[in-house]
């Protein structure tokens, strides 16, 4: 009984108004009961409750390849073996959708188009001609990518991709001249319908229908050839026919019990793919239709790409993020410009490999190929969030530079490199990116030298005397700064226990004035911020701390301490927000948002009890996500700016003789910031209190 309550609540939530999420989370990946699967693919689809459109067709068959449709229809029914009757029945209903379906999008039907692959598998639903026709054209309009033709652009896409996880392979089928096209179009254009059996392709479409990603079919097709790799590396020596024609049939040898399998792999390759592939590609491939110059221009960018893109906000976004999640992707940025044009600007995650060497010595430049990976070994071995196994080249934006750095990355592609990708823009996109807050964000500017900077001159020259006159206005891209900094550190074995002061740059330590709490005289005390490996000191046992509320413009910090992994036994659960707030411990609640490091800022709820500090993050749907649990014991200051009295900033440490070890720290805007603060600075002292 308690096996299958998931199908009485799955009945249930269909009775009501569901939708895809409910669905995905209710199934989480169970075959479908054959009773239900219509209605859950008509709420994955949103056809639901769509009109009937078949009732406008005149059931005038006059299309001028109404005969070749016809006799295509008549041929694919033939194969499925049915009885006659339903033979006749299916005819008919294949030829009235896809005439509709013609007339209605103004349409041509080829044969071979996968049409008529698509809709056999909902006819096996035995729905109405209405609700097959409404999930046909849902389909077509959501999963079916564009140009599913010869040398469409879906297959320049689909090759990038290969190449990214599987460079080798990619060479191989290059190699034979076998393009992606000529063995993978029926694979898109039918969703694995033309090649896979009835039973497959129900099972593999309930899994798609509630995964509502229109990438995917480029993933399962990405693991149909990681999964036959060996016979394919086996077959160099085969005709390019031969190994086309092995190839086409590989999806032929699924299995039901595979099903799950292989979409689940689909997923976690996807999991290790930028995200930029989605986002880039989304409008070009899943938009609508057309031949227009824009969109051919497109095609030709992805035809002629070397590699795969990566966005400038992805980038930007991946060095200053936390990675919960494992096997998510983490960029090593190589910055390839020349060496002038590094020193007068550049992001500190970057490792600088001048593309000019290339050229001009190539024994040097073999020399700085060894240092780059060896500086992305260790990075990956200590966990750094600057250093991954995804490759991220960066050219300077200039064709005349590029040019070089294309010549770099075609040298890491021939030896096969693994996830390779060149930042669209290059420099000059992440200089755009930043704007007036470029001066923070960016190690050894200098204005006079950029080469951004001199086409921009007027414009650019402002966040110098923007950052002279108001700090505080660069506060949250001064933390972005700070993250890149530190994490750049960790991958060339600087110290991490410097505070950066924004008066001075970032260089030296900084020292911010702070008030005995307990004794009430004024005094000043050194802070000191740690890396995440020093994080094992205890408060010192009867010392009360130093803690107050500053009316001061915020010292600055090292940000990359709240991106580091939390401690074992911090809990990142989901609750409910309603069941939560009933907690008996709870003392109070404060709605605010949690300012993150890239200066985003998070619904969220900024909850006291009677001894821990903990930030409840809004996840939609009365639900939220435990992000941290602080000891109130650990609180050791309290900062908030003089122009914002509302944007609060929480310091954990400990006292370290005369000064403080700080470990860590959260950024909060509260609209009750006074109330907030007051009520946690009561708390804290009653905490040290009955600990003493």
């Amino acid at each position: 009984m308690d096996e299958n309550m998931w199908i009485i609540e799955l009945e249930s939530a269909l009775l009501d108004d569901c939708n895809v999420n409910d669905i995905y989370s209710i199934c989480q990946g169970k075959p479908l009961p054959e009773a239900l699967r219509p209605d859950v693919w008509q709420v994955c689809l949103d056809v639901r409750n769509k009109s009937d459109q078949m009732s406008l067709f005149n059931e005038i068959y006059d299309l001028p390849f109404q005969s070749q449709l016809r006799e295509d229809c008549q041929r694919y029914v033939d194969r499925i073996g049915n009885d006659e009757e339903d033979k006749v029945s299916v005819v008919s209903d294949l030829e009235s959708i896809m005439t509709f379906y013609c007339k209605n999008r103004n349409l041509q039907y080829e044969p071979e188009n996968g049409w008529i692959e698509l809709l056999l598998p909902l006819c096996a639903l035995k729905l109405n001609r209405s609700d097959t026709f409404n999930l046909f054209e849902a389909i077509r309009d959501t999963y079916i990518p564009k140009g599913c033709k010869p040398k469409g652009n879906v297959f320049h896409v689909f090759r990038l991709l290969l190449l990214y996880h599987d460079p080798e392979l990619c060479t191989v089928l290059d190699t034979k001249k076998i393009t992606p096209d000529l063995y993978s179009l029926t694979w898109f254009q039918s969703l694995f319908a033309s090649c896979s059996s009835l039973s497959v392709i129900i099972a593999m479409w309930d899994l798609y229908f509630q995964n509502a990603d229109p990438f995917m079919v480029f993933f399962l097709a990405l693991i149909i050839l990681i999964n036959g790799r060996e016979q394919i590396m086996a077959m160099k020596s085969s005709s390019k026919e031969e190994i086309v024609k092995f190839l086409v049939n590989m999806p032929c040898a699924l299995e039901v019990d595979d099903v799950s399998d292989f979409c689940s792999l689909a997923q976690y390759y996807a999991l290790k793919t930028p995200t930029s592939f989605k986002t880039d590609y989304l409008k070009a491939l899943y938009g609508k239709q057309n031949d227009t110059p824009r969109s051919q221009e497109e095609s030709n960018k992805v035809s002629q790409a070397l590699c795969l893109p990566v966005s400038v906000y992805e980038l930007v976004e991946n060095s200053a993020t936390e990675f919960p999640v494992q096997d998510a992707v983490r960029f090593f940025l190589v910055d390839c410009r020349p060496a002038e044009q590094y020193n007068a600007g550049h992001l500190s995650t970057a490792f600088h490999l001048d593309c000019n060497l290339m050229l001009q010595e190539p024994v040097a430049f073999a020399t700085a190929v060894q240092g780059l990976l060896t500086a992305q070994k260790q990075a990956i071995e200590v966990n750094s969030n600057a250093g991954g196994e995804h490759l991220c080249f960066m050219g300077s934006g200039r064709v005349e530079e590029d040019q070089y750095t294309h010549m770099v990355v075609a040298s890491f592609l021939q030896k096969n490199t693994h996830y390779v990708s060149l930042l669209t823009g290059g420099y000059a996109s992440i200089h755009d990116y930043f704007g007036d807050h470029m001066a923070d964000c960016l190690e050894d500017h200098s204005a006079s030298k950029c080469l951004v900077c001199q086409q921009h001159n007027v414009k650019q020259a402002k966040p110098t005397a923007l950052k002279a006159s108001t700090p505080s206005s660069t506060d949250l891209f001064s933390k972005f700064s700070a993250a890149m900094k530190s994490k750049s550190a960790e991958v060339k074995g600087r110290l991490l226990d410097i505070i950066v002061n924004p008066s001075s740059n970032g260089s030296g330590a900084g020292a911010s004035g702070a008030s005995n709490n307990g004794a009430g005289q004024a005094q000043t005390v050194q802070e000191r911020h740690v890396s995440a490996k020093e994080r094992n000191g205890k408060r010192y046992r009867n010392v009360a701390p130093v803690f107050s509320i500053d009316d001061e413009n915020e010292d600055a910090y090292d940000p990359a301490e709240k991106d580091a992994p939390q401690p074992a036994g911090v809990n990142k659960e989901i609750v409910n927000l309603n069941q939560y707030f009933k907690t008996a411990d709870i003392i109070n609640a404060f709605k605010c948002q949690d300012v993150h490091i890239n200066g985003y800022m998070y619904d969220s709820h900024l909850i006291i009890t009677p001894t821990h500090l903990v930030v409840l993050r809004e996840l939609g749907r009365g639900q939220a996500q435990i992000m941290v649990r602080r000891p109130l014991a650990s609180i050791v200051k309290i900062t908030a700016k003089k122009r914002h009295r509302d944007l609060i900033t929480f310091k954990y440490g400990f006292p370290d003789g005369d000064g403080l070890l700080i470990t860590d720290m959260d950024r909060f805007l509260i609209p009750n910031a006074a109330e907030a603060t007051a009520l946690v600075s009561k708390q804290i002292v009653h905490v040290l209190d009955n600990a003493n």
